[in-house]
């Protein structure tokens, strides 16, 4: 090799470091805002975890919550069939008693 190839050469070289550098001097504080979101996203998703961990736990409160307004609806209803069945046992009771209270007053007059 010529010393003029080489002194092109290496004018062509320098010329494609300082392109370089410069192109790196761009890149650098995109690479810098990419590392900062990253961080970011890290944090996102940490808190998401958290909030679905709450959601969980709240689902599971529902959950119970409503196991308990279920029985709550159910109660008034039940006391209801209860109410109703002392009812008719005590009319059924008072019939048959009278009935057999009239019956053995009957018997009593023939005797």
């Amino acid at each position: 090799m010529q010393e003029a190839d080489i002194v092109e050469r290496l004018t062509k070289t320098e010329e494609r470091s300082k392109s370089n550098t410069h192109r790196l001097d761009k890149l650098e504080p995109i690479i810098n805002e990419i590392h900062t979101m990253s961080k970011t996203m890290v944090q996102l998703t940490e808190e998401l975890k958290h909030t679905n961990e709450a959601v969980s736990s709240l689902d599971e409160k529902i959950d119970r919550m409503d196991n308990r307004v279920d029985s709550m609806e159910r109660s008034p209803v039940e006391d209801i069939r209860t109410y109703k069945r002392t009812a008719i046992t005590t009319i059924i009771s008072t019939l048959v008693g009278a009935f057999a209270a009239g019956l053995l007053v009957w018997v009593v007059s023939y005797i």
